[in-house]
């Protein structure tokens, strides 16, 4: 009692009897007893605690089990410090008890005549409730309720039947400070000594202790677990290595890629596992990170395949290179993403295809039937009939639509970049080449189809190195020294006669029997004018969209014109001259006169007059000049229209009319038109 005032363990009956048992608390209490427990007494007079008596408050058994197994976790931490106090006070009449932080009993231990005392006396069993509001001042309620370590002796408690004891008790805190818990020593009063408070703070220190270790552990563990799902969950294959280069984590993805199962895989150096390049050694990982490095892996049957690494240095607090994480993927894998992302795709499907001739329906069957094989398919036809459409179509058709469709045109790049677009370069194989190498087009098109338009235009060397990926699936980049197996299927697309090339010694002869294994010829639209209507059409309701126009069609002269027309740029050309007229018109309709001159084949103003009235004969076409104006004045605006686009350049306004210049300097003359104003 060496720390409470002189006389107050001689002084607290008095005051208990006069404060609580004649119920005089409503005056200031003495100032003579503690203010902690002056404040408790009054709290606990609002609760209505009878000080005769524990007020009574005990779960049940099914709310019993709930609570402990819900406290398991401190029930675990504070069991070895309940038994280490107690084994300091065992024989004592002491009893330790652990509570949660609403005061209800999870565990108690000491000797029996104490247990037998408390339990008759105030009713302490596992399940009671010892807060102030139930059993008044008390170390473990008020410790709660101030939330700080306590010492309440004898005639201190609200309830006289606890005055035969001295309590001792100290709030839990979880690692985020919240009070989960209590721990209490509650022994006979002349044995209490204050040095029984620094007992239970050292062992609830312990207790804190254990419960944010077991709290770090469950975090560690959390967060490992969500590690392994989220790179199992990753689309590549994740190894993690130390900075030995030894395999500490992976994903499943990461073993199927290697061929090993996780355990083979587990602590084995990744450099024993992956043949890695002269330039760099399982050290690198740790020197810099790394991009995209191509490296050779024989799998455990011998299979030589290609897997790109990616890896990243992992740094500790003090910038040490502590290991890092590898992500690898299948080289085809990454030039298919590549291709996608470049938009290697193909658009048209069998429906873009537009016509219902006999000519356009073999196309579309003899399509459809390519698509079901997997043979090599050449295109012949004219420039403008839509080899490349036919293609694409053939490709989204087949079992290859989901992967890459690319597009060469052989006549289009030089000579010496054809070879490395095709089968793309090694790190300085040449000068100015990337120091990473480089794919080539065959490579991006894995597991869908490289279309070579033009290919009659390619050199004869190349036509060799061709032949051979034809004949062995497998390319080899410039510089390079290993064969690479590559799934795409080769479609090649030509305006000229290749057996005329073959004999003239331009074309090989075995590539051409190698490429013309299913042939499609794509019809010139002279042959198949039916089809202009439909086509003209569809062009009409495009443009409209892209111009923001609203032509409903083409006027019967101009439709007449059309099918007259031999069409030697093909459908490509109809396309143009309507787009072309779309612009110029300025009526609903397309009329004669906003198509070119070399597609009507008329060149002066009284042919076109005639032209129109001749699919009209028994009335004019204009019958209302004050609202149409007459065909002069038509031609008039169109000519000032085109001036004003052009501002005044003679050259772009006969282009866009479709007329000569020297027949636009007879109309501007004609209809003294100032073009210096325009300019």
């Amino acid at each position: 009692m060496s720390n409470y005032p002189p006389n107050y363990h001689e002084q607290l009956e008095q005051f208990w009897h006069t404060y609580v048992s004649l119920g005089t608390l409503d005056d200031v209490p003495p100032a003579g007893l503690r203010p902690e427990i002056a404040q408790s007494w009054i709290r606990s007079k609002k609760h209505r605690v009878n000080p005769l008596d524990v007020k009574a408050r005990t779960l049940t058994s099914d709310q019993t089990r709930e609570l402990l197994a819900r406290k398991k976790n401190l029930l675990d931490a504070a069991k070895s410090y309940i038994s280490n106090i107690y084994s300091f006070v065992e024989g004592s009449g002491y009893m330790v008890v652990l509570t949660d932080e609403h005061g209800y009993t999870l565990d108690m231990i000491g000797d029996d005549d104490m247990i037998r005392t408390m339990t008759h006396n105030s009713n302490l069993v596992i399940g009671a409730n010892r807060s102030e509001e139930y059993a008044g001042t008390n170390a473990i309620g008020t410790s709660l309720v101030i939330q700080r370590p306590i010492q309440i002796w004898g005639e201190e408690h609200f309830v006289r039947s606890h005055h035969p004891f001295t309590c001792s008790a100290a709030p839990i805190r979880d690692a985020r400070g919240r009070i989960v818990g209590c721990l209490d020593l509650t022994g006979p009063k002349e044995h209490t000594h204050a040095h029984t408070l620094g007992m239970v703070v050292a062992a609830v220190g312990g207790i804190e202790k254990s419960l944010q270790m077991e709290e770090t552990n469950q975090t560690i563990s959390l967060v490992n677990k969500q590690l392994r799902t989220t790179i199992q969950s990753i689309s590549s294959g994740v190894v993690m290595i130390d900075r030995f280069g030894t395999i500490t984590q992976m994903n499943d993805l990461a073993a199927n890629l290697l061929h090993m199962t996780p355990e083979a895989l587990y602590r084995k150096n990744l450099a024993d596992i992956i043949r890695l390049p002269s330039d760099l050694d399982t050290l690198d990982f740790f020197s810099k990170n790394i991009s995209n490095k191509e490296v050779a892996f024989v799998t455990p049957s011998g299979l030589t395949t290609y897997l790109s690494l990616t890896a990243t240095v992992i740094y500790n607090d003090y910038q040490n290179q502590i290991g890092a994480v590898v992500v690898i993927d299948e080289v085809k894998k990454l030039h298919k993403l590549v291709s996608k992302m470049s938009g290697f795709q193909a658009t048209y499907t069998f429906d873009s295809i537009i016509g219902h001739s006999p000519e356009i329906q073999n196309i579309k069957e003899l399509g459809m039937i390519a698509a079901g094989s997997s043979s090599n398919v050449l295109i012949l036809g004219e420039s403008g009939t839509g080899k490349e459409l036919v293609a694409q179509s053939i490709h989204n058709a087949s079992n290859r639509s989901r992967g890459p469709f690319i597009a060469i045109n052989c006549g289009s790049l030089p000579k010496s970049l054809i070879e490395s677009e095709l089968f793309g370069y090694e790190a300085g194989a040449f000068t100015g080449a990337s120091k990473d190498g480089h794919p080539g087009k065959f490579e991006l098109a894995e597991g869908g189809t490289i279309f070579l338009d033009e290919i009659g235009d390619m050199p004869l060397d190349l036509q060799a190195s061709l032949l051979r990926v034809l004949q062995t699936k497998e390319i080899i980049r410039i510089g390079g020294k290993r064969a690479k197996t590559v799934d795409v299927r080769i479609m090649a697309a030509t305006n000229q006669n290749l057996k005329e090339s073959v004999a003239n010694n331009t074309f090989r002869n075995d590539l051409y029997y190698r490429l013309n294994v299913f042939t499609i010829n794509t019809p010139p639209l002279r042959d198949h004018k039916e089809d202009i209507k439909e086509l003209s059409d569809y062009f009409i309701r495009s443009c409209n969209a892209s111009l923001h126009k609203n032509i409903t069609g083409l006027s019967p002269d101009a439709m007449a014109a059309l099918q007259k027309y031999p069409w030697p740029g093909n459908v490509r050309e109809l396309e143009n001259v309507l787009e072309r007229a779309i612009n110029l018109s300025r009526s609903e309709e397309i009329q004669i006169w906003d198509l070119p001159e070399y597609v009507t084949g008329l060149n002066s103003l009284e042919e076109m007059e005639h032209a129109q009235t001749a699919h009209v004969p028994a009335q004019p076409v204009y019958t209302a000049p004050q609202t149409v104006g007459s065909m002069k004045d038509m031609e008039k605006t169109t000519i000032l229209n085109a001036l004003i686009k052009t501002a005044g350049n003679m050259k772009k306004t006969a282009e866009i009319l479709g007329i000569g210049r020297r027949t636009l300097y007879r109309k501007i003359e004609k209809y003294e038109i100032d073009v210096d104003s325009f300019r």
